[in-house]
């Protein structure tokens, strides 16, 4: 073992290549697209993942006005968000969250599926959301990823 060399290498901050990558959410399944991204923006599909480094993708996301829950999802889930004053609960489903921005219902979802840390603080920045088809990110030259095709 003279010049044999078994190290494990690490990714950090200078070694870390991120790519862009255009996903179309128009009749996507909405727990299985946040998955999918969630894995993309923290970089698990990657050989080099660390754990400890951002080292995913920056995801755009179009036509997030046109996702699809299963079942009775979209009326009868709830999301409760609390206001900090006492009484402050609030509470509202997919249906109404959609007619007003239906890009928070799929942000909502991604932000569960990552650390509660400043990492995961920092890793949801790299997602983009948009949703109608137009996007201003096509200077970055996105490469669009049919979801069907990744495990």
């Amino acid at each position: 073992m003279d010049t044999l060399s078994y190290k494990t290498i690490s990714a950090n901050k200078l070694t870390v290549t991120k790519e862009w990558i255009l996903i179309d959410a128009e009749d996507e399944i909405l727990g299985r697209l946040a998955s999918k991204v969630a894995k993309f923006i923290r970089g698990k599909y990657k050989t080099n993942y660390t754990p400890h480094v951002d080292c995913g993708d920056n995801v755009i996301i179009i036509n997030a006005e046109k996702i699809k829950l299963t079942g009775k999802k979209m009326t009868d889930k709830v999301y409760r968000h609390y206001t900090g004053y006492p009484g402050g609960e609030r509470f509202t489903t997919p249906k109404k969250l959609l007619t007003k921005d239906p890009t928070q219902i799929i942000r909502k979802a991604v932000r569960g599926m990552l650390p509660k840390t400043r990492l995961g603080n920092a890793i949801i920045k790299n997602l983009h959301i948009y949703a109608g088809k137009e996007h201003p990110h096509t200077a970055q030259q996105p490469k669009e990823i049919k979801l069907n095709s990744i495990k």
